[in-house]
């Protein structure tokens, strides 16, 4: 692994996870609602989530798409349907007030993490990564944990900038009126996400 791999994994993962798609629209909600701390779990639960399918694919899970197109027809229709339920969830969310955020309850770890296996974006990222970057000497199970783990490293950064941007934006909402038209935005981009999936 020389030291062109790595900073072309690095750059691989910045431009995939870095850019828009509906971990990072949900991230921001949840940045602006709840704050960077309490978005953590969100975002703990995508990097656990990416991980054990990006070990997946590397493991020969990838395969079985090749082999039974039904298999991803299926998380996609899953797919699109739950991040529409989490689309309508965000929109109609009520400006927050102190209370109301307190007892509020971001996306936990466990759903972030299961929420990968249906969506599109990181199944594209995981089999990018696998094919392109998988070194061919060495054992398959240890160049998939670092690469695996590496990506999730750097993707870390990236992740954490869009909850960060979110809460940000949070700091700025003054009005109820402005909160709302936040949320039925970010409602609105995390359905158009939707498109990632049906395409």
């Amino acid at each position: 692994m020389s030291l062109t791999w790595w900073f072309s994994v690095a750059l691989f993962s910045i431009s995939m996870t870095g850019t828009p798609g509906p971990n990072n629209v949900m991230l921001t909600a949840s940045g602006a609602l709840y704050g960077y701390r309490r978005t953590l779990p969100h975002i703990f639960g995508i990097m656990a989530g990416c991980f054990v399918l990006f070990m997946a694919v590397a493991l020969g899970l990838g395969v079985l798409f090749e082999r039974f197109p039904v298999i991803q027809q299926g998380l996609r229709i899953v797919g699109a349907v739950y991040l529409l339920y989490l689309a309508w969830k965000i929109a109609k969310a009520p400006p927050p007030n102190l209370a109301a955020r307190e007892g509020a309850k971001p996306l936990t770890a466990w759903q972030a993490a299961v929420f990968q296996f249906v969506n599109p974006k990181a199944w594209v990222m995981g089999i990018a990564l696998i094919a392109g970057f998988m070194p061919a000497d060495g054992p398959l199970l240890a160049n998939a944990l670092v690469l695996s783990a590496f990506m999730e490293i750097v993707g870390f950064f990236c992740i954490s900038c869009w909850a960060g941007f979110g809460m940000a934006l949070g700091r700025l909402l003054k009005t109820p009126r402005a909160w709302r038209i936040f949320n039925g935005a970010m409602g609105l981009a995390t359905a158009a996400c939707v498109g990632f999936i049906v395409t």
